[in-house]
């Protein structure tokens, strides 16, 4: 605005829910449809805008738009603001998104937490519902997501009619990596065995897809966050473990076999006989500052919040950030060397402040490293935060029911 993922990394597109705008004729249905989307992307692009800035924008004659438009505000998908006097001419009438057009629903789940968001029509979220636990079990979760679903439509009252979809976003392999986790293989293996979306959708009456949780807040951040500036960055969130996602070109790019984006993977240093390299999962995720807390008797949830900053806390954190930064800056570089890219996005789920000190430190471990023959990338700040890979999900619906490009979030201005 991101049906079981065909790979591990690709989102594939939900199915076209009931759509709010309507078929019309025959001939022309699917030129018509298009016309319509290309309006309602312009809009939600640039803002409220009068019919006349509309058909300049999108090259539709203004009798086409005149056309659109009244059948736009007939769907309850664009309201009409007051007239805009004192200008040479007519007063213009500007039109824009109803946020009560459409509604859909995102759903997080990850390794300590699971998020519900309610997304209106402008894309601005109307709710949000959370739990955490220190893993996710299978048995009580999967009610979990369907009562709370349930509660979140049943609260819209009559514009549940409105709802066009729910987009799930979580880990691929929700039980990987269950050694570092301290999991069973059986715990691991319940996980693996579930198909999160398709057990959503028993409980939905709307439409339901599935992303990657890496792969879906890499998707808010293009559409919502830094992507409306930057054409083409690599990704970095920070969670419990660290993921990633690759843009190029304004369009999310998952690779042949997934494997684009998928930092937690990358080795830190040239494997040696006899000797596995730790991977970047290993440094740079917040499982390891969760361990640096438990190893000293203290609270492991205080890595995702502001106490992680405070005593007695702070020091294992210092420690964590330098050793974490020193990783993210051998990501950054390394990616570097084989993408032309305008920046590297850092977000995460951790306190605000905590995330600023890592990018710091990350751009300063980068200035240890020889940029010869290498264009140096700036390191910035993601605009979402937490709820990127529930704001990702939600987005699916929308664009899937809206937007004019069937590939996922073409970025052109019309």
């Amino acid at each position: 605005m991101t049906a079981p993922a065909e790979t591990a990394s690709h989102a594939a597109l939900p199915p076209e829910g009931p759509a709010l705008l309507r078929p019309r004729g025959s001939n022309h249905v699917g030129m018509r449809q298009f016309n319509e989307r290309v309006v309602l992307h312009a809009i939600r692009l640039h803002g409220s805008l009068p019919k006349a800035e509309v058909a300049r924008l999108t090259g539709l004659t203004a009798q086409t738009i005149g056309l659109i438009t009244t059948r736009l505000e007939e769907d309850g998908l664009l309201l009409r603001h007051e007239r805009v006097r004192g200008r040479i001419g007519q007063p213009s009438v500007p039109l824009a998104l109803n946020p009560d057009g459409a509604f859909s629903i995102g759903i997080k789940v990850g390794r300590r937490s699971a998020d519900w968001l309610l997304v209106d029509f402008t894309g601005r979220v109307r709710q949000r519902e959370s739990i955490t636990y220190p893993f996710p079990d299978a048995q009580s979760l999967l009610p979990t997501l369907g009562r709370r679903l349930g509660d979140m439509i049943s609260g819209l009252g009559p514009l549940s009619a409105r709802l066009v979809g729910v987009g799930v976003a979580a880990p691929f392999w929700l039980g990987g990596w269950h050694r570092m986790l301290g999991l069973s293989a059986a715990q691991s293996d319940t996980w693996n065995q579930v198909d999160l979306g398709a057990e959503v959708q028993k409980q939905s009456p709307v439409p339901v897809s599935f992303a990657k949780d890496a792969s879906a807040a890499c998707v808010a951040e293009l559409v919502a966050g830094r992507g409306q500036d930057l054409k083409s960055f690599l990704y970095l969130f920070v969670d419990t473990f660290v993921g990633g996602g690759l843009v190029i070109n304004s369009q999310p790019h998952w690779g042949v076999h997934g494997n684009a984006g998928a930092v937690a993977s990358l080795p830190l240093q040239a494997a040696q006989p006899g000797a596995e390299p730790s991977q970047l999962i290993t440094r740079a995720s917040l499982w390891e500052l969760e361990q640096r807390f438990l190893a000293l008797g203290l609270d492991a949830s205080a890595a995702y919040g502001e106490r992680a900053l405070e005593p007695p806390y702070a020091e294992q954190t210092a420690e964590w950030l330098a050793n974490a930064a020193t990783a993210l800056a051998h990501c950054v570089i390394s990616g570097t060397a084989f993408l032309d890219i305008e920046a590297v996005v850092i977000d995460g789920s951790l306190h605000g402040p905590l995330l600023l000190r890592l990018i710091e430190q990350t751009r300063r471990a980068l200035d240890r490293y020889n940029w010869e023959g290498l264009w140096r990338t700036p390191v910035v700040e993601g605009s979402i935060g937490s709820d990127a890979r529930a704001l990702g999900g939600a987005l699916l619906p929308l664009h899937a029911n809206f937007a004019p490009d069937r590939d996922l979030f073409l970025k052109v201005a019309v």
